[in-house]
């Protein structure tokens, strides 16, 4: 059932027209075959005026009234009738056109015996006249009922769908509030002692090493709480405005980044001001990820931070010089070069990272210079 319902949608309206009016037409020839020319005439023009149903219901029912008229059970008004009813909401309408075809069906049947008796059978032809006009009005107005309620079906299910996203919203609203209080409540804690522990270290220390090494250490716990505060918010904004109020990091903090970073970098070069916000923080990013896989994988090697412009395209290049010291063992989630080519994806530009024949590393980030 389902499958024929899928058929006879995917056929075009014009072709069902076009069917209904060679049935029309057939059920005229064969029982007004010998009808004089203006009843084939009158009857031609309601077959005819099928093809315009959609449109102008009411219209080709009055046009297929004399095909009532000629035939008792006729195609053209029947088709006129369910037509009208699918269409209109009006039962008034409605209920004058099954009247008005039951009395065109039953006029020419005898009305009296020649002597003022109306004759029983005006009657029964009239009842028959009339159940047979109301049937194609009623199943057109279950046709039309079906169709409201398939759409109100459609909208209980799309509010549905709403109400459900709409609870997976808060579910996930609540699950990052969660995280927010954890990274909250565990990291930072764990990350202040550290900050605190690295201040006492860099006042009780005797050597200038030493102390240069608390103070960085100590530097980059400070900057990580930023982050910390930063990420916190975000994951607690339900919305645009708490993300917006957030301060991003840009070009200007480039400096300050090479200067905390732990590693002897160098920063050159410049970029013009007309850099978007999304690109800036993608150029902040990288640096920062490349200056951290220095201090991690490569001790005591030295690192260029290169700004460059290449025609429509703006990019940073990080190289370091190979470690001079034994790598210790860090622990890694070995994302953050992924993470890095996602973010240059989004911004239509490429990543590319990887050893250098000195034996260093170097890390090169291209994006278009407009990307907001």
């Amino acid at each position: 059932m389902t499958s024929a319902r899928t058929l006879w949608k995917r056929v075009p309206a014009p072709v069902v027209d076009l069917a209904v009016v060679a049935v029309a037409t057939m059920d005229m020839l064969l029982n007004l075959w010998d009808a004089s020319q203006l009843s084939l005439a009158l009857a031609a023009l309601g077959c005819a005026a099928l093809a315009f149903r959609r449109r102008f219901p009411f219209t080709v029912f009055v046009l297929s009234l004399p095909a009532t008229l000629l035939q008792e059970v006729a195609v053209a008004p029947l088709v006129a009738l369910f037509s009208l009813a699918e269409r209109s909401r009006d039962r008034r309408l409605l209920a004058a056109c099954v009247a008005a075809s039951a009395v065109v069906g039953s006029i020419a049947g005898p009305y009296d015996d020649g002597q003022g008796i109306v004759q029983p059978m005006t009657f029964v032809a009239f009842a028959y006249s009339l159940a047979t006009a109301a049937a194609p009005v009623l199943f057109g107005q279950l046709v039309q009922s079906q169709r409201d309620l398939a759409r109100r079906l459609v909208e209980v299910e799309d509010a549905k769908e709403h109400e459900r996203a709409l609870h997976a919203q808060a579910v996930l609203a609540h699950e990052r509030a969660q995280l927010a209080r954890e990274m909250h409540d565990v990291v930072s804690h764990q990350v202040s002692l550290i900050a605190v522990q690295a201040g006492a270290l860099q006042v009780a220390a005797k050597d200038a090493e030493t102390k240069e090494a608390a103070r960085t250490i100590r530097s980059l716990c400070v900057t990580t709480l930023d982050e910390l505060r930063t990420m916190v918010t975000l994951l607690r904004a339900s919305g645009g405005r708490a993300t917006e109020l957030t301060p991003q990091p840009t070009l200007a903090d480039l400096h300050k980044l090479v200067a905390s970073s732990g590693t002897q970098a160098h920063l050159t070069g410049e970029l013009p001001a007309t850099v978007g916000t999304p690109a800036q923080r993608t150029l902040y990013r990288t640096v920062q990820e490349a200056l951290t896989n220095v201090r991690k994988h490569a001790p005591g090697a030295t690192a260029t931070v290169e700004l460059w412009q290449d025609g429509e395209d703006v990019g940073v290049t990080v190289t370091n010089t190979p470690p001079t010291r034994p790598v210790l063992p860090l622990p890694g989630s070995q994302q953050g070069l992924v993470g890095l080519r996602e973010r240059a994806e989004i911004l239509h530009g490429s990543l590319e990272a990887g050893p250098t024949l000195e034996g260093g590393y170097r890390v090169r980030l291209r994006i278009p210079l407009t990307t907001d």
